[in-house]
């Protein structure tokens, strides 16, 4: 949650490990982000306009390939469902689910897709 992260940049900043310009460039990065997550603009001076809703472009794709690691905490075999319900935000029994029957479906695709993804996606 995002008032949890500012929260403990405060307490960093409180316990000295932060400078002021730091915990400042911290909080903007933090606010930035959640409000591009939220189809929201900021303005110069802080406000926020927007509508909720925002297109998905290639580049946002793009970014969530980049970002996507394997789990080390949720994980049956590789943890590369773990690491796509992580990036993708969609459940990791979900993502088995997928893997499972496009494994059936295409007579065995779906466990080479896993497999090249458990050897080329670096873990977290």
């Amino acid at each position: 949650m995002i008032s949890d992260e500012i929260r403990r940049l405060h307490e960093l900043h409180q316990a000295g490990a932060l400078s002021d310009a730091e915990f400042e460039q911290a909080k903007a990065k933090i606010l930035a982000g959640a409000a591009a997550s939220e189809g929201v603009n900021l303005n110069k001076d802080g406000s926020a306009t927007g509508n909720g809703f925002r297109a998905t472009s290639g580049s946002d794709l793009n970014s969530h390939v980049k970002r996507l690691r394997r789990s080390r905490a949720d994980r049956w075999l590789g943890g590369v469902c773990g690491g796509l319900a992580g990036t993708y935000g969609i459940e990791s029994w979900v993502w088995r689910l997928i893997f499972t029957v496009f494994t059936l479906i295409t007579s065995g695709f779906g466990a080479l897709v896993y497999l090249l993804m458990w050897i080329f996606v670096p873990e977290e």
